[in-house]
């Protein structure tokens, strides 16, 4: 009756989903041995979960994997041969490439970046304001060393007429 609760309790479901302790997993191995209801029972409870992944299975499209090995073979070639293609451009700059490397070389009509009209607008707000909030900080700055100039000249002053009295 014990054996029967145990099997009941669900400590051999969270040791086939993984869930278990350490020491669930160490007393079901000791009474897996011992008891073969155990043992049974754990043999049921596995393979009904590798018929339900089964059953859930999504079978992947035809042709992965072709498209697996393929891509895992280029993988492997371009670890081959990018240490070649070091070794040999070694001392060239990169501009004496020859047309059959790897590299695709660009040429364009000017060197200047285009950007949509609206980020213009917005780079020349940023650019005003960033001038503005300077002008304002160096006149805080300015006023604010000379209210601390000023205070301590009221500062001298009182001590002056507090030493007077």
């Amino acid at each position: 009756m014990k054996i029967r609760e145990y099997i009941e309790s669900g400590v051999l479901e969270s040791y086939v989903l993984g869930a278990a302790s350490d020491e669930e997993v160490h007393e079901l191995m000791q009474l897996k041995k011992q008891y073969p209801e155990i043992r049974d029972a754990l043999f049921e409870l596995e393979t009904d979960l590798e018929r339900i992944a089964q059953y859930m299975a999504i079978a992947p499209p035809p042709g992965m994997l072709t498209k697996i090995e393929d891509e895992i073979n280029s993988l492997k070639y371009r670890e081959e041969a990018v240490p070649k293609l070091k070794r040999r451009d070694a001392g060239r700059s990169k501009f004496d490439r020859t047309p059959g490397s790897q590299f695709i070389e660009v040429e364009a009509e000017s060197s200047h970046m285009r950007i949509h009209k609206t980020w213009k607008w917005v780079f020349i707000a940023v650019f005003a304001l960033s001038k503005i909030f300077l002008i304002g900080f160096i006149y805080y700055f300015l006023a604010n060393r000379q209210a601390q100039e000023q205070i301590q000249e009221l500062k001298s002053q009182l001590k002056q007429y507090q030493v007077a009295k």
